[in-house]
């Protein structure tokens, strides 16, 4: 089974919010589908967390390599891709657009093989997931008309992000925690993200060691983005001082680069974005090799519901990987599955366990957001 064509397509027209400085308006494209056609029949999707634009100017690069690949060998053809193209750049657009590929191509040895991906990835420890909501931070007065319409859908777990906190004042940043741990109730679960690869991050070790203690306060249950995304030694010494577990990693790509992070204990948790780093082939030795280090492996997923897929499939595949980011309110992960995404009563996901990624895109939602016909 051949490689035939690769094809992107941009969402966009209902863009949500990011909480970045230069924040992101609804005509704004940052997610693109990746479509694989296979010379019999066959497609894969996939998903990159980057603009039309700049994967379409990686596809101009990456078609000639995979076209006429073998389509059933993701790990052998997205290595080529990445052996062929250091040149032009590693572990940037090039790479990102690897990962919808490597997602497609997944997918796509799935479906001809008649099972889930994450039987294929090793096995399935889970058959459910419990994900949390993400949302952004408000000021403290607004969080609970943010928090409690998602509490009521069934999460039981909530990320908040980005917005005020740290960019105004300790008072604030507190504010915001207490407000968000009164609206969900002292069961649920709370982690919190600074969003310090927003541009121009402030907050460095000494603002971070204190927010750290004050999270503890409310049983946060880890601390995301704390430090710019660079900071290696003081993620190192934040993680050492800080007793509420510290998460990062998401803008990291390719294992070569997450290795000293793992190596040099920079992180309790870590955040691989599988539409970024190099897709399911990257994101599993990179998985294995935080393991091997004592670091807990848990996907960051802001992204579509092809990355929501993607990442279901591997949570069913690492036997500590129980929680997945759901991106609440967006309709690039609410409407482009037919049939959309339900919690269970216990405010677990379902894993898809049919072939490939398990789920069956609406053409007709993609057409809409991609503004194409398909």
């Amino acid at each position: 089974m051949k490689i035939q064509d690769i094809t992107a397509y941009g969402l966009r027209g209902r863009t949500p919010e990011g909480g970045w400085s230069n924040e992101l308006q609804p005509e704004d494209c940052v997610h693109t589908i990746i479509r694989i056609q296979t010379d019999e029949g066959l497609t894969g999707w996939g998903s990159v967390f980057t603009s039309e634009a700049l994967v379409k100017a990686s596809l101009e690069i990456l078609r000639p390599l995979a076209i006429g690949e073998n389509a059933l060998e993701p790990e052998r053809v997205s290595e080529k891709l990445h052996q062929n193209t250091f040149w032009l750049g590693r572990g940037g657009s090039i790479t990102h657009a690897i990962s919808g590929v490597d997602i497609a191509l997944w997918d796509i040895l799935g479906k001809a093989c008649g099972q889930p991906v994450g039987r294929l990835l090793g096995g399935r420890y889970r058959e459910r997931v419990r994900p949390y909501a993400s949302l952004l931070m408000r000021e403290p007065e607004r969080m609970a008309d943010e928090l409690l319409p998602v509490k009521a859908q069934g999460f039981r777990a909530f990320k908040i992000g980005w917005g005020p906190f740290g960019r105004r004042d300790a008072k604030t940043d507190e504010a915001i925690v207490r407000a968000a741990r009164e609206a969900i109730g002292d069961d649920a679960q709370l982690m919190v993200d600074a969003g310090g690869s927003d541009a121009y991050w402030r907050g460095g070790l000494k603002w971070a060691l204190r927010t750290a203690e004050m999270l503890e306060d409310y049983d946060v249950f880890w601390f995301e983005e704390a430090l710019h995304p660079d900071a290696f030694d003081d993620y190192v010494a934040l993680r050492d001082g800080s007793r509420v577990s510290i998460a990062g990693g998401e803008v990291l790509t390719r294992r070569q680069a997450f290795a000293p992070w793992l190596e040099g204990g920079a992180f309790d948790i870590v955040q691989p974005d599988v539409t970024k780093c190099g897709g399911l082939s990257e994101q599993r030795r990179i998985a294995w090799n935080a393991r091997e280090h004592g670091v807990r492996f848990i996907p960051h997923g802001w992204n579509t519901t092809v990355g929501l897929a993607s990442d279901l499939q591997i949570a069913s595949a690492f036997p500590d990987t129980d929680l997945v980011e759901y991106l609440t309110g967006s309709p690039f992960i609410d409407e482009l599955r037919v049939g959309g995404w339900r919690l269970d009563a216990d405010g677990m996901l379902a894993i898809p366990d049919g072939p490939g990624l398990g789920v069956e895109i609406n053409l007709d939602a993609l057409g809409e957001f991609a503004r194409v016909r398909i």
